[in-house]
């Protein structure tokens, strides 16, 4: 009896049904390690993460090099002669930040932060005074700018901009809120707020500072290409002019 049991074949299993359960194995003890390290295996242990992080003494030295020199051509734009700085055609003036901070001094990066620039693609309005010239020249590898005109003026306000209120983003879709923080200065809707920075009326600082730095869309591949290289020389940064608008309107 034990040697009939024994005798008897196994029972048979198709190839396709071997190779579904080869692949159900597989995708069970992937779905294990992601789980053990995270989302799509992002998240790494403390212990991997805290030996991967360990900077090498050459890669301190070479940002330390990079920082200093950043410091050194900021002090030397700061420099130019008047002569070389372009002559700028309008009051108002829309900036975007264009660049990270990977190799940037800290004294560049409070500029920036002066300018209410602290994230990449971000974009603000002001007002051209001379103050604001000699900080943007001395920035100019990590900005763009230019003379921003009507139609992107309002197209901006009405799709990126929002009221900062009690350091919350508030959407500017409720004319009241406008109304309850600028109506003592004759603005109460987002049609005035877009006339006030259209024409640099005389109460822009509080609209602009009323509402928070507009976020942009990333630019399409090939449409800033990296180059930290005046914009006139080819390259990506400082004053567009006129041109500043293709910009915007394919970011915003």
């Amino acid at each position: 009896m034990m040697a009939e049991e024994e005798g008897q074949p196994l029972p048979y299993v198709s190839e396709i049904v071997l190779k579904k359960r080869k692949i159900r194995d597989e995708l069970a003890i992937t779905r294990r390690t992601q789980l053990e390290l995270g989302k799509y295996g992002a998240k790494r242990s403390k212990k991997q993460s805290d030996v991967s992080d360990i900077k090498r003494p050459e890669q301190f030295i070479k940002e330390f090099r990079d920082k200093e020199l950043d410091l050194i051509r900021t002090k030397q734009r700061a420099k130019r002669p008047k002569s070389m700085i372009p002559t700028i055609k309008s009051n108002l003036l829309f900036i975007i930040r264009i660049q990270g901070k990977n190799d940037m001094h800290p004294k560049t990066r409070k500029i920036l932060y002066n300018l209410r620039l602290r994230k990449v693609f971000s974009g603000v309005f002001v007002k051209a005074t001379e103050g604001v010239i000699d900080m943007l020249q001395k920035v100019e590898p990590y900005v763009t700018y230019g003379y921003p005109n009507l139609k992107n003026v309002k197209e901006l306000v009405y799709k990126k901009g929002y009221a900062r209120i009690d350091k919350k983003a508030v959407p500017l879709t409720d004319n009241n809120i406008i109304e309850q923080t600028l109506g003592k200065y004759g603005i109460i809707c987002v049609e005035d707020i877009i006339h006030e920075i259209a024409n640099v009326g005389p109460h822009f600082k509080e609209v602009v500072l009323f509402m928070g730095p507009l976020m942009l869309s990333k630019p399409e591949d090939g449409l800033l290409r990296g180059k930290k290289q005046p914009y006139r020389e080819g390259g990506d940064a400082g004053n567009r002019e006129d041109e500043i608008n293709d910009l915007i309107s394919k970011m915003n």
